[in-house]
């Protein structure tokens, strides 16, 4: 495929490439941004399953059962999780339990993405295979429906195909490929994470969400079996959210975004100190222009009820 036109100083404004702005820069649709992210999301994570076709042939599981775990389970915690437990010498139904107890944060995803992809209900059995950690991360940074549905797709295709891929090369060289952790592919999902959630931390609630979360995950790490201390880190978002506040700081950090209720309070003290620096007459026509500003949307409850 041919590169677009390049605009030249002669060039008018018909002469001008698509997608290009004023300047003559060309401007990434947002869809292609999507497409981009998404696909990054899924190769990243991906290979991921070398280590996991690895590790499952290392803890005594055949190919086939191996190839079954990513095609079926599809989610490489509770995958994870359920080979741990058997190259340790736990018995199948306690591994398939807690693989299982793991997997239970993937029906949480599936409320949420189900108000906000609102798929026909005859995609709906498909979609639910792909309600993972990465597809739901990714469709929630979106900004409306279209792109939301956009990501998710494009990220649980590229993930699928290349996830069930990676774990039968896994599983088929184990011997060739040794130790999977000495590939480093095991940081390869919780960099991608940390690259999505980062833009989304910003406010002081999310701040403390996120401390918290990380601190209860990093004290039951080293107390509790595999998987539980993330499903333990989850827990941090409704307890901040119950508190109604985290941790509340004197001042502010700089560059932080004040939540609202900050944001309102800062308002009416401004507004309460313009007020007493303002000669009485002043201060007695605004008062009664707030009064007749906070009677307003009274007055029109009455009207509509009238």
């Amino acid at each position: 495929m041919s590169a677009p036109p390049i605009p030249t100083e002669s060039s008018g404004p018909a002469d001008a490439a698509p997608g290009a702005d004023s300047g003559g820069a060309p401007s990434r649709s947002p869809r292609a941004q999507v497409v981009r992210d998404a696909l990054g999301v899924g190769v990243a994570v991906g290979l991921s399953g070398f280590a996991f076709g690895v590790t499952s042939a290392g803890a005594g599981l055949g190919l086939g059962q191996t190839c079954a775990l990513s095609l079926l389970v599809f989610t490489g915690a509770s995958q994870f999780a359920l080979v741990s437990a058997l190259g340790s010498g736990g018995g199948p139904f306690a591994a398939a339990a807690g693989a299982f107890f793991l997997g239970t944060r993937n029906a949480f995803y599936g409320l949420r993405l189900s108000q906000l992809l609102r798929l026909p209900a005859a995609v709906r059995p498909l979609a639910a295979q792909w309600v993972i950690d990465e597809t739901s991360a990714v469709a929630l940074a979106q900004k409306d429906r279209a792109a939301a549905r956009l990501g998710f797709t494009v990220t649980g295709a590229s993930l699928y195909v290349l996830w069930n891929l990676t774990t039968l090369v896994g599983a088929l060289g184990a011997s060739a490929l040794g130790d999977p952790n000495a590939w480093g592919l095991d940081a390869a999902g919780p960099a991608v994470f940390l690259a999505l959630l980062a833009p989304m931390v910003k406010g002081r609630t999310e701040r403390s969400v996120a401390a918290l979360a990380v601190l209860l995950g990093l004290v039951c790490l080293p107390l509790l079996p595999a998987g539980v201390p993330v499903l333990i880190a989850a827990l941090a978002a409704p307890l901040v959210l119950a508190t109604g506040r985290a941790w509340p700081a004197r001042k502010a950090a700089p560059g932080a975004v004040p939540d609202q209720r900050e944001q309102d309070q800062r308002e009416r003290h401004r507004r309460e100190r313009d007020q007493r620096d303002q000669p009485p007459q002043e201060q007695g026509q605004q008062g009664q222009a707030r009064q007749e500003e906070d009677a307003l949307p009274h007055r029109r409850n009455g009207e509509a009820a009238r």
